[in-house]
């Protein structure tokens, strides 16, 4: 009888020691599928942002790519040519789809989205596509330039309200203005009023709570940057001359060319800090408040709005640009 339950005794314990790996794999959390929005050639954050989410490869499935246009972009084509940019140096451009979004305003195109073509098509139908097939999760819209496309997918196709969550990089919320709102302040109603679950990263320049306070400087960058990260197979040439084969090399070359602002002088990776509040939402202070509208490039409070949104502030800048810089490193080859 005590050989027999000795037997039992170790065939349960090599049951449990052969179920343990299979355990550890279905407690996996399932990658977060997100859709960059961006104005990818507005200055040198929305660069950081996709480079960010590419290298978060076991956090986010990146479905895909969207530019949109605001004035200091060359345009729609060098929005586009530059997201491309940096889709190449990580070698995804056959993995990560890439399309072209809104040039004009959602108040200018909003009247032709039936019609067969119109500014910014091919973009808000991939959106609309990619939301639509979300079933038991929800697909995370990162706008890190004006929010036109999201507001014509939501106008064209509202049964995405319920399969996306925004999160905007945007706005100095409570105070006025911000480039972002202000490159199409028609748009943002438009998303608000949807009811989307909508989250607003504040951005709050001269302030020390929003994004323009998750800052690198010139020598950081350099220290930490140069030659780091993937072989990219294709040479790129930069938007400001040159040959790059890593996004390291590519970043200095990019803050080399900026204006470095403050003391020390240095440059804010806003677009980054809201696709790092996605991984690590500790990396951030949220509060939800009823929802306020835009008036002009004003907010105005609205206390019995049943319509809630998520404001964002008091960010954690050393955890954010550390882990950046920790994964580039870990990207590296060696």
């Amino acid at each position: 009888m005590k050989t027999i339950t000795a037997i039992f005794i170790v065939m349960a314990i090599l049951g449990t020691a052969c179920q343990s790996p299979q355990k550890t794999k279905e407690t996996q959390p399932p990658k977060l599928k997100i859709l960059i929005d961006t104005d990818a050639n507005n200055e040198l954050d929305d660069q950081h942002a996709l480079a960010y989410a590419f290298l978060n490869s076991d956090v986010f499935d990146v479905v895909g790519v969207t530019v949109n246009n605001t004035r200091n972009g060359d345009g729609i084509q060098g929005q586009y040519d530059e997201a491309l940019r940096i889709i190449r140096l990580f070698n995804l451009e056959n993995k990560v789809p890439l399309f072209k979004g809104a040039d004009k305003s959602y108040a200018e195109i909003f009247p032709f989205i039936s019609e067969n073509e119109f500014d910014g098509k091919p973009a808000v139908d991939f959106i609309i596509q990619e939301a639509l097939k979300m079933q038991d999760e929800k697909l995370v819209l990162l706008p890190v330039g004006k929010l036109t496309n999201i507001a014509l997918a939501i106008k064209k196709e509202p049964k995405i309200i319920d399969k996306v969550r925004v999160v905007w990089l945007g706005s100095n919320y409570p105070g006025p203005g911000e480039y972002n709102l202000d490159n199409d302040t028609t748009s943002v109603n438009p998303v608000i009023e949807s009811g989307v679950p909508f989250e607003m990263v504040t951005v709050r320049f001269g302030q020390p709570d929003g994004t323009a306070a998750v800052t690198v400087t010139r020598e950081e960058i350099q220290q930490n940057m140069s030659g780091k990260g993937p072989i990219g197979e294709m040479e790129i040439t930069g938007r400001h001359g040159g040959a790059f084969t890593t996004f390291g090399d590519y970043s200095v070359n990019l803050f080399e060319h900026a204006e470095m602002y403050g003391t020390p002088p240095s440059r804010a990776l806003f677009d980054m800090a809201a696709v790092s509040l996605v991984k690590n939402p500790q990396w951030g202070e949220q509060k939800e408040i009823p929802a306020p509208r835009l008036q002009g490039i004003d907010w105005v409070e609205q206390p019995e709005n049943p319509i809630k949104i998520v404001v964002w502030e008091n960010f954690n800048r050393d955890a954010i640009v550390n882990d950046f810089f920790g994964l580039l490193d870990k990207a590296t080859p060696q």
